[in-house]
């Protein structure tokens, strides 16, 4: 079964085209939408292993330029 988790990202203001493009290139993102309200991007991850979610958010998602907060919520 795999483990799944929604991101909710902040982004700088005139950079979620780029972002979005960038996220749905990314392995392991199934889905990356632009939403209204206090958030600008929800992401959802999808991998093999619950530990999986960590490595990306932190080695992936945290580089990206433009990208200035994310909340991890894992689906129980």
């Amino acid at each position: 079964m795999l483990a799944r988790a929604y991101v909710l990202i902040e982004v700088e203001a005139g950079h979620v085209s780029s972002v979005l493009a960038t996220l749905r290139a990314i392995k392991g993102i199934t889905l990356a939408d632009p939403v209204t309200g206090p958030y600008d991007v929800i992401v959802t991850i999808e991998v093999p292993d619950q530990r999986d979610i960590g490595r990306l958010v932190m080695n992936e998602l945290h580089g990206i330029p433009g990208i200035k907060r994310t909340v991890t919520c894992l689906a129980i």
